[in-house]
């Protein structure tokens, strides 16, 4: 296989295919075969990242699966942001999540900044 930029559909196949094969043939990750096998990797990885690129999750969604995950309650964030109806107005969408209330579930609940500002 001739290690190039892969531009089509066909190519990206080809490429998975081969690697497949390498991974079959348990090619040694230090030698010159493996090293063509890690290029090919990063190839296949840009192709993806530019093909089928995964979206931001939504913000609000993001504070609920958090809250889900550590077992927080609407209560539990009224103690953080204010007032419970104002927390049930945020999680309902009917309030702007702000710049601070984010920093906040960025600290406290450890959202990625770039899920919250998108």
């Amino acid at each position: 296989m001739i290690i190039k930029p892969i531009k089509t559909e066909e190519e990206y196949e080809a490429m998975l295919a081969w690697v497949d094969e390498q991974f079959d043939l348990a090619v040694p990750y230090n030698s010159s075969e493996g090293e063509q096998l890690q290029i090919a990797l990063l190839l296949i990885k840009a192709y993806e990242d530019v093909q089928f690129p995964i979206p931001f999750p939504d913000a609000i969604e993001a504070v609920k699966l958090k809250m889900d995950e550590n077992g927080i309650k609407s209560k539990d964030l009224a103690a953080w942001i204010g007032s419970k109806s104002y927390v049930s107005a945020l999680l309902n969408r009917k309030k702007p999540l702000t710049l601070k209330i984010a920093k906040l579930f960025h600290q406290k609940l450890g959202i990625p900044a770039e899920v919250l500002l998108n």
